[in-house]
């Protein structure tokens, strides 16, 4: 490696520091705007910061809502929302820090932890200075930092799809044992936190085992029941326990019944709220009352009956509905009104969330360009679009809202971030020929911050040591197909 190159490398870590600080800066910031100080936790941030003491207080995953009204203290057993943002809140709180602001201020410490592996990701895919201006993006972007502010579960979404992307580029340049079971244990720890992760098994692992062309057929099956049985054995402990306290079957969690109930009602298959959701319709749904015999297993399966007997006898309606729903999500059908009711329902800082819309739109025209790049580069883009697929199926089966595009929102980033890339080395001064323009060339794309191309690849440095994205000479054979 060149003096230039050992110079950049050194520098990476600093402006990754930096942009790292520069995010918890404005997460940390985030908490004293106008009548955010004193926020207390409502809708599901009321849940997740009070389900996270009563499991430290030795209670077990109980209703919150049940337990803590009228001073009743019904033990209820619950599983409506996944388990691993209340586990990580529980970190918190099991030193003390208990309050629904200091569970704030640990969501922005995760997000800016997320920044970091963010920036990781991009490093994988495009090089290091596609990691810089990821690390950048994910520090500044609303739509990102916002959840962190108001403790949802979305403050993990960047940092868990982060994650499996990271494992899922690593193994694809790199398939083996080790990498396929970083990659199960990264999806399966997503799912934990959102159910509708567990479908990347399907979406990114089964491909890139499938098309890894450097093992032979029967090793690229083995690989992939390694990469399964990993997902299983990390998900399994929590599967066992909802088995021994529900009636009915509950894996992940419980809370799809409600939800369809919500999502399918006259007031949101037309209408001002076509595609959202209504809490009135949810209330209105027709289920037993918990009891001896009935827990939430009952009540979930009797609101998805109930929802489903709704969407048939609604038929004609359900294509426009979904298209809404997607369009909501994607931010085309009626942003400026969704913005107003992520900021009224979800409380969301209005004008911050306006400027994460601009800055949505802006994202996504880019990424448009960063697919192409990676494609040219024969960097696979399936894992990124996969992202956005999940979400897509997630959406058009529950209902469009803003946030549920979160773990799209990082893709979305690593995908301008190559564009952007792209812009910056075009516009950087080119070196004369016969001057400074050899040695740069001789030294190879992890000096210059690029990503590989194919008659770079050849040298006995792995994509690893070299910080690039690997491409098929490197592999020996052509590599996947995005």
């Amino acid at each position: 490696m060149t003096g230039r190159g050992r110079h950049a490398g050194r520098l990476w870590w600093p402006w990754i520091g930096l942009w790292a600080a520069v995010g918890l800066g404005i997460r940390l910031a985030s908490l004293f705007g106008p009548n955010r100080s004193s926020r207390v936790a409502g809708g599901d941030a009321y849940y997740y910061h009070n389900a996270a003491n009563l499991l430290v207080a030795g209670k077990g995953f109980i209703n919150p809502f049940l337990y803590y009204p009228h001073g009743l203290h019904h033990q209820v057993q619950t599983a409506s929302w996944p388990p691993l943002f209340v586990f990580v809140l529980a970190m918190a709180s099991v030193v003390g820090l208990k309050s629904f602001f200091a569970h704030r201020v640990w969501c922005c410490i995760i997000g800016t932890a997320a920044i970091v592996v963010c920036a990781l990701t991009g490093r994988e895919i495009g090089g290091r200075r596609v990691g810089l201006i990821v690390a950048f993006l994910v520090a500044v972007y609303p739509n990102i930092w916002m959840s962190n502010e108001l403790a949802l579960s979305e403050t993990l979404s960047p940092l868990l799809v982060a994650l499996v992307l990271l494992t899922a580029y690593r193994f694809w340049k790199r398939p083996g044992v080790w990498t396929v079971v970083a990659l199960g244990a990264s999806i399966a720890v997503g799912a934990l936190a959102r159910d509708e992760l567990s479908l990347l098994a399907v979406f990114i692992m089964l491909p890139l085992a499938l098309m890894a062309t450097t093992v032979s057929w029967w090793r690229r099956v083995g690989l992939l029941a390694a990469g399964g049985l990993t997902a299983l054995l990390v998900v399994s402990p929590w599967i066992g326990y909802n088995m021994s306290r529900f009636r009915d079957p509950v894996f992940i969690s419980s809370g799809l019944g409600i939800t369809l109930a919500s999502a399918n009602c006259n007031d949101v298959y037309q209408g001002a709220y076509e595609g959202y959701w209504s809490f009135a319709c949810a209330l209105r749904t027709p289920i037993k009352p918990l009891s001896a015999t009935v827990d939430e297993s009952v009540q979930g399966a009797e609101a998805q009956a109930y929802a489903l007997h709704f969407i048939r006898t609604h038929e004609d309606r359900l294509f426009p509905v979904e298209m809404a729903r997607l369009g909501r999500a994607f931010a085309f059908f009626h942003p400026l009104q969704q913005v107003e009711l992520d900021s009224t329902v979800e409380t969301r800082p209005y004008h911050w969330a306006l400027v994460g819309l601009g800055m949505y739109y802006a994202l996504f025209a880019l990424s448009i360009g960063g697919v192409v790049i990676l494609r040219r580069r024969r960097v696979p883009v399936l894992p990124l679009l996969a992202v956005g697929l999940d979400v897509m199926i997630s959406v058009a089966v529950t209902f469009g809202q803003t946030r549920y595009r979160s773990t799209f929102e990082v893709a979305l980033v690593l995908m301008a971030s190559v564009q952007l890339e792209w812009f910056w080395s075009r516009l950087r001064p080119q070196p004369r020929a016969g001057t400074a323009a050899e040695p740069a060339l001789a030294a190879g794309p992890a000096e210059r911050g690029d990503a590989a191309g194919p008659a770079e690849r050849g040298d006995a440095a792995g994509p690893a040591e070299r910080g690039d994205a690997a491409g098929p000479a490197e592999l020996a054979l052509p590599a996947p197909a995005g």
